[in-house]
């Protein structure tokens, strides 16, 4: 049940990394009318930075991806190597919750 949870927000955290991307990208292309020594050197500029911004973006999203799915892993093994204390906790931690939100 965690596992769909948290492949969802790491597609959903990736997919606004994109569009921040690609909006870049399309800013960049409206700038081509500029003209001018300066406008050509922008224009480089923000492309290189969208280069090195897709590459970080890549590295970021396996290591994300791998430590998540070690987290996910992690956790099904303690829940099924210690169920009560699973329970335990997880009713303690609704107990508490609970608690915080009646003193609104």
């Amino acid at each position: 049940m965690a596992r769909p949870t948290a492949e969802k927000a790491q597609d959903i955290l990736m997919s606004d990394f994109q569009t921040l991307v690609a909006d870049t990208e399309k800013l960049l292309a409206h700038t081509a009318s500029l003209a001018g020594e300066q406008a050509d050197e922008l224009r480089d500029q923000i492309n290189e930075s969208l280069v090195r911004a897709r590459e970080t973006l890549s590295v970021a999203q396996a290591a994300l991806r791998e430590r998540s799915q070690e987290a996910v892993v992690a956790t099904e093994e303690y829940v099924q190597a210690n169920p009560w204390q699973s329970v335990g906790i997880a009713a303690g931690a609704g107990f508490l919750i609970g608690l915080l939100a009646t003193r609104r």
